[in-house]
């Protein structure tokens, strides 16, 4: 978790990001995004992807535009529902079909004309506690890119890992590789 927080504040110093003209929303004040994600076995920040569930995740997400140290954000309210099914290392998924409600806040390190990168955190609630992660606190990280397909319409690739922070003895994860949609307005 240090390594990253250490690379995220040095590419943060080191890249020259407008907070004036916000990427992620193209002048617009509003954002909805769609995004799916697929599940991996893992409890790394950062999962490699070499241990596919069956465990999906959709999330509906409403942003708006701000700014963190004077790069450009977007803060959003996130609901989240986990479909599991089957038996895959171990652990029976259907048992993770929860929904999830989040506050998190994307910052963009790197961008270019129509591309941009971001790295996010969030604090949410799951609907239940259960033996993976043993608390209905939740903490998310966010990484990904995106590209702006036109100034409205926006498509992202991201990595996202949920867990408890250490705030229980069960420390296991939810982490998925997905795609969203993003529509400003």
């Amino acid at each position: 978790m240090k390594k990253i927080l250490y690379v995220l504040i040095i590419l943060t110093a080191t890249t020259n990001v407008r907070a004036d003209t916000n990427p992620f929303f193209s002048g617009y004040d509003n954002q909805i995004a769609f995004n799916f994600g697929y599940g991996v076995n893992s409890g790394f920040l950062l999962p490699p992807p070499t241990q596919f569930v069956p465990f999906i995740m959709m999330q509906l997400q409403y942003s708006q535009p701000t700014t963190f140290f004077r790069l450009p954000a977007r803060k959003s309210l996130n609901i989240i529902q986990t479909l599991g099914h089957g038996k895959k290392y171990g652990w029976h998924w259907d048992k993770y079909t929860i929904p999830i409600a989040m506050l998190s806040e994307d910052v963009i390190f790197a961008h270019g004309k129509n591309w941009y990168s971001f790295a996010g955190l969030g604090v949410g609630m799951q609907a239940q506690q259960n033996e993976r992660i043993g608390s209905k606190l939740l903490f998310g990280f966010k990484l990904g890119a995106g590209y702006k397909i036109s100034d409205c319409v926006g498509a992202e690739l991201f990595v996202q890992h949920f867990s408890n922070g250490n705030t229980a003895p069960e420390n296991n994860s939810y982490a998925f590789y997905g795609l969203g949609l993003t529509y400003s307005f």
